[in-house]
């Protein structure tokens, strides 16, 4: 072996061993970045919690404590107690399954139409749908409202419910970009073979949205469950309340009542976590692949 190739092998070496070390350092420091988010983020969930556990003097003392000595399980039981809760729950289900399934459907099947069904005018129909999402809500809010005690919703959960199976520009938008990767194929074969639109939908297409399905849903369903705008204008009745207006009455009658309050905040986060958990792999599958074909 020459002096030149025993160099190069050398060389070699330590050119492996150099990227080997920067992919590891690179490891760290991706991790690490990520921990600091992953704290930064969940930091305040913590603090919800650990207040929610706290006694009075314990919140208020200083240096904050970290973990609650002891913890004071029984506030669950008191800020439950003092509110109707089971109520607001199912008001608040109500609301959010409903209206996450109407603007599931609607979404679904108004973007069909828009990707994959040709007629005159859809290009602009749907650059007219797009420019709705200019529009904020408070700007459409008294309008709305009108309308709504017109034909006498006032008072009722439809005012909530209903404009969610009317479509939804962002969740339309989202749909027709996950539809356009289908393949134009698969409905064409299903058309030459007697299918007719509603069946091309409901038998080809349907099947294949479940990730962007499950996106839309779960959008929904947070910004129905954490909804406090709408009901604060609709629902007069203490009985039809969702969870966020009620909590807000509790916070007006307690206060000072921090462990309370934490713990009424902790109980009303544990919904969407569930949520999340059991549909995070359709929601990051939507998420990836509404993007891809523009």
């Amino acid at each position: 072996m020459t002096v030149l190739e025993s160099s190069a092998q050398a060389g070699g070496a330590r050119s492996q061993g150099s990227i080997r070390r920067n992919l590891v350092v690179g490891r760290i420091l991706a991790f690490l970045v990520a921990l600091a988010v992953t704290l930064f983020f969940a930091f305040p969930l913590y603090w919800m919690f650990i207040t929610a556990v706290k006694g009075d003097a314990e919140i208020f003392q200083s240096p904050p404590t970290l973990v609650p000595h002891p913890p004071i399980w029984s506030n669950f039981e008191r800020a439950l107690s003092q509110i109707p809760f089971w109520s607001y729950v199912k008001n608040s289900l109500l609301y959010a399954v409903l209206s996450a399934v109407g603007a599931s459907l609607s979404a679904s099947i108004v973007a069909y139409g828009f990707s994959k069904v040709k007629w005159p005018g859809r290009e602009v129909v749907f650059f007219l749908v797009l420019i709705t999402m200019l529009l904020p809500y408070q700007v459409t809010m008294i309008p709305t409202y009108l309308i709504f005690r017109s034909i006498g919703w006032t008072g009722t959960l439809l005012p909530l419910i209903v404009p969610a199976f009317l479509g939804n520009a962002y969740f339309i938008f989202l749909m027709r970009q996950f539809i356009r990767t289908l393949p134009d194929e698969l409905s064409d074969a299903a058309r030459i073979d007697g299918c007719n639109e509603l069946r091309v939908f409901w038998s080809i297409i349907l099947p294949l949205i479940r990730p962007a399905l499950a996106v839309v849903f779960l959008n929904q369903f947070l910004n129905a469950w954490k909804d406090f705008l709408g009901p604060l204008l609709y629902l007069n009745d203490p009985s039809q309340y969702t969870l966020s207006l009620g909590l807000q009455q509790f916070q007006s009658a307690n206060g000072q009542e921090w462990a309370l309050l934490m713990a009424c905040a902790t109980v009303f986060t544990i919904p969407l976590f569930i949520l999340f958990f059991f549909t995070q792999r359709y929601f990051v599958e939507g998420v990836t692949f509404t993007g891809i074909k523009g």
